[in-house]
């Protein structure tokens, strides 16, 4: 397995902490292949990366999560922001443009870096991106996360987390059946009740509304030389991060890929959310070889 090195980047506002699986310039004729996740970071894709140990694979904690520690004083992920260091990242690198594989926030953060530099990424595979103005139901899915917010506020991350696993794996559109469910328990999910006072997860707070309250510029990325997949998990089907990257892909007048297993597809069991790793990435390696 080829050994990540660490470095950091000094851009404004942050350190930003990426680790680098392989030679820079790349190897073979292959452009680095970036996997990029929010508010995931890097040790998300610890059971995907060894698969590719042919590429040049990049990976990194975006702007104040994990180890990418900011200095600007600011408590919000907006995909704009994110972008911005993306595209100074591969810069740095000197290796672009690069192969994007973009999960979830992650997924938002590389369309946003297509429409803004286009000329950075060659393929981007963008895996579920929770975007709520490409569905039908667009304002129930914003009350739908006020109403996990509520419950993190209210009660802390157990009830916060239960309320959001409720959310993203309910069937269809946000209908007043869910609306009218009673608040689900923690201990359901093996969460305690316990609040510890914080109220600054990243997921569960307001600090990352503006993911799902991105506009993607259908013009802008159809426009681009990147060739853009949009991927969806075979054992999503129907949930909201399903039915969000059916709706982008609809909107870039394309069909969504299937991918192997659910929004975690690629994780391996240390998150305790565990999909096919293996199997994901065969599906990945291929989706890449086609472009």
């Amino acid at each position: 397995m080829t050994t990540a090195q660490t470095h950091t980047l000094a851009v404004p506002g942050v350190d930003l902490v990426y680790d680098v699986r392989g030679p820079l310039p790349p190897s073979g004729g292959r452009p680095a292949l970036l996997m990029i996740g929010q508010p995931m970071t890097a040790e998300g894709f610890n059971a995907l990366a060894p698969h590719f140990t042919d590429r040049t694979v990049v990976t990194y904690d975006p702007r104040g999560l994990g180890r990418s520690v900011r200095t600007d004083g600011r408590t919000d992920h907006t995909p704009q922001q994110q972008a911005a260091d993306l595209h100074l990242l591969v810069e740095a690198l000197g290796a672009g443009p690069v192969e994007v594989f973009a999960s979830s926030g992650g997924a938002v953060t590389a369309l946003e870096l297509v429409a803004t530099h286009p000329g950075d990424v060659v393929t981007l595979v963008a895996h579920e991106p929770p975007i709520n103005a490409v569905l039908p139901d667009a304002g129930a899915a914003e009350r739908a996360r006020a109403g996990f917010y509520e419950a993190y506020q209210a009660k802390g991350t157990g009830a916060g987390m239960a309320a959001f696993i409720a959310m993203t794996s309910w069937q269809g559109e946000f209908t007043d059946a869910y609306f009218s469910q009673p608040a689900p328990d923690p201990a359901t999910f093996g969460m305690s009740t316990d609040d510890d006072g914080t109220r600054d997860d990243p997921l569960l707070s307001k600090n990352s509304w503006a993911i799902s309250d991105y506009r993607p510029d259908a013009g802008l990325l159809t426009a681009a030389p990147t060739r853009i997949v949009v991927a969806v998990g075979e054992e999503s089907a129907g949930t909201y991060t399903a039915r969000t990257a059916l709706g982008l892909a609809a909107m870039l007048g394309q069909q969504a890929v299937v991918f192997p297993s659910h929004h975690g597809g690629f994780l391996g069991g240390e998150f305790g959310y565990a999909g096919k790793p293996e199997e994901f990435a065969a599906r990945l390696r291929e989706v890449l070889d086609a472009g």
